[in-house]
């Protein structure tokens, strides 16, 4: 942990704008099981990089843990947190079976559960605490395929491809991304 501080403020004193933490679980020596946590200290540690997740992994959360824990980031450190989301597991099955069993994370589709957690963060009936007056973080959507590029196209959402994942397909992923990209994507109704 104590190179991703200093790589994250050496980052900071050479002028980069982006710093970025993944989830993963199970993996040793990889400082990436609490992206919030890291974030939270990293944040603290530097003074102009905007931080954040590259990605959460949204189906091992319930959406409104994330609205919070990132709603909270975004207070304590304004204009400086991104929220990346992503959908794929982060790890071996065994690890990943003991953060949220698969009947659980797949309980609910993905496109809803992102849908819930924009709610939480943007709708003032749902808004989670202590979102409520602030500015939201922005959500970014990381994906390896065009199903990913598609749904953050749809709803308006900035798109990071993850390359290193699935290298053939990027090209494809990101001229379907940027044809259909809807900067004015239509406002979703909160839950009931």
């Amino acid at each position: 942990m104590l190179n991703t501080v200093d790589l994250a403020r050496l980052t900071d004193t050479l002028g980069y704008h982006r710093y970025w933490v993944p989830e993963h679980h199970g993996m040793r020596g990889v400082a990436s099981s609490a992206p919030a946590v890291l974030i939270a200290h990293l944040a603290n540690n530097t003074h102009n990089l905007r931080l954040g997740s590259g990605a959460v992994l949204l189906p091992n959360h319930p959406p409104v843990v994330i609205a919070e824990q990132f709603a909270t980031l975004t207070a304590l450190h304004p204009n400086r947190i991104d929220l990346g989301i992503g959908r794929a597991p982060g790890g071996p099955k065994s690890a990943v079976e003991a953060v949220r069993p698969e009947e659980s994370r797949t309980a609910t589709p993905f496109h809803t559960q992102l849908q819930e957690l924009q709610n939480h963060l943007h709708h003032p009936e749902t808004k989670a605490i202590p979102a409520r007056g602030d500015n939201p973080p922005p959500i970014w959507l990381l994906g390896s395929s065009t199903t990913s590029a598609a749904l953050a196209a749809t709803l308006g959402l900035p798109y990071a491809y993850a390359h290193h994942l699935n290298p053939p397909a990027a090209a494809e992923a990101l001229h379907h991304y940027r044809a259909t990209f809807n900067p004015t994507p239509k406002p979703q109704p909160p839950p009931p």
